[in-house]
């Protein structure tokens, strides 16, 4: 079964199924999203076959306030549609993302020494120097994949660097986080998907087993050094959350590079704006809210809620759309234009509240890094092919960009 619009504005042979991926390559989705804004904005997808019915949030203020509510949502049955619909997720109380406050609280305090601000800005010069190297590699008109080339590297490696991962690493890292979450094509089966998150977990037991052999300086040898609850982390706690910071770290700072750059070269005169932009920090935050990848994020009712009039019972999945909420007309003035100097940003790029992305600070410098090297060198960024779509109900981007640079 699939969900229909409201018959107010429902065009009879228009359905959606949010779970599909499919849907969310239709080139009308932005129109759905907007009358859903308009019309009901919180709404409930019906069940189907395989997977059970949701709860749909579109808009900014009650997505803002579900994800700050930890006492009557929970994150620990998923937060994911993937791992929400099957109604329960496997790293539930060990993974920073998938454990409620108080205990995600003590989690937190371990790892977040090495994510501070200053702890990141201290890799800003190699962030930089890796990123001058590579677009110095791709210079000229022959063209290259910036996916491929550069916005797959610069994240993993800089995660590996912080991990204190080999370079010898990084390479097979970097093939599997593109496969883990999302897939490139619809031809990729979810046991392909499975099976690369399972060698992501394996590659970091293989790197905490070792570290415990010989101490290294990144977050891996902390958390072997650290107490928890008054016990050592086990390898599967440290492994868990090290994937989380992998695949967490990886998607955003990656695929917002590739929307933007992409719209920078669809729309020439929107990268002349950015070329000519002072505050860098402003225009990171508006690229990151009209760029960044994740589309939703998922929570369950642990007792019955009223949000904005809608009741919402217990043991309910409850789903924010971010790529509605950062649209939201309510919130964000003219919200389809790119406004590099957009004040206040408040977006939901990475979520809100006690589970905002502890990662954030590293997206942001890495993106800033990367497309501030980008408007030094480049004049003109030139499309040479077509973007190949990812195919996910969780991610949206381009798993391919072919482009030159001028």
């Amino acid at each position: 079964m699939t969900i229909t619009l409201p018959a107010a504005s429902r065009d009879e042979t228009r359905s959606w199924d949010l779970t599909d991926p499919a849907t969310h390559l239709r080139r009308d989705i932005g129109e759905f999203w907007r009358d859903r804004r308009a019309r009901q904005p919180i709404f409930w997808h019906e069940a189907a076959a395989h997977h059970p019915g949701f709860w749909v949030v579109t808009t900014h203020d009650p997505a803002m306030r579900i994800y700050r509510d930890a006492t009557r949502f929970t994150s620990q049955r998923g937060n994911v549609l993937l791992t929400l619909l099957a109604g329960r997720d496997n790293a539930a109380g060990k993974m920073l993302a998938v454990t409620d406050p108080p205990r995600h609280n003590l989690l937190r305090r371990l790892m977040t020494p090495v994510l501070t601000r200053e702890a990141v800005q201290s890799l800003a010069s190699r962030i930089r120097e890796r990123t001058v190297r590579l677009l110095t590699e791709q210079a000229g008109p022959e063209g290259f994949d910036f996916a491929d080339e550069i916005a797959s590297r610069i994240p993993i490696w800089t995660i590996c660097d912080l991990l204190d991962i080999p370079d010898s690493e990084h390479e097979l890292l970097v093939s599997l986080t593109k496969q883990a979450l999302s897939s490139d094509d619809a031809a990729q089966t979810g046991t392909e998907a499975l099976a690369a998150r399972q060698e992501i977990l394996l590659c970091l037991l293989d790197q905490v087993q070792d570290q415990r052999q010989r101490p290294a300086d990144g977050l891996i040898t902390a958390l072997i050094g650290a107490e928890f609850e008054g016990s050592p982390l086990t390898d599967d706690q440290i492994v868990t959350n090290c994937y989380s910071i992998i695949l967490g770290g990886d998607e955003t700072a990656r695929l917002t590079m590739i929307n933007a750059v992409h719209a920078f070269a669809d729309d020439p005169a929107l990268w002349q704006r950015f070329g000519a932009v002072d505050d860098l920090g402003a225009a990171v935050e508006e690229i990151i809210r009209c760029f960044a990848p994740t589309m939703h994020f998922g929570r369950i009712a642990k007792t019955d809620v009223d949000i904005d009039g809608v009741r919402i019972g217990t043991g309910e999945v409850v789903t924010m759309w971010n790529v509605s909420a950062n649209r939201d007309e309510n919130r964000f003035p003219d919200p389809d234009a790119v406004v590099f100097d957009r004040r206040p940003n408040p977006h939901l790029a990475f979520g809100y509240g006690p589970h905002f992305c502890i990662g954030a600070p590293l997206a942001r410098l890495e993106i800033a890094i990367v497309l501030d090297e980008l408007r030094r060198t480049t004049r003109r960024i030139v499309a040479t092919g077509t973007p190949r779509p990812l195919y996910s109900n969780f991610l949206h981007g381009y798993a391919t960009l072919p482009i030159a640079f001028e």
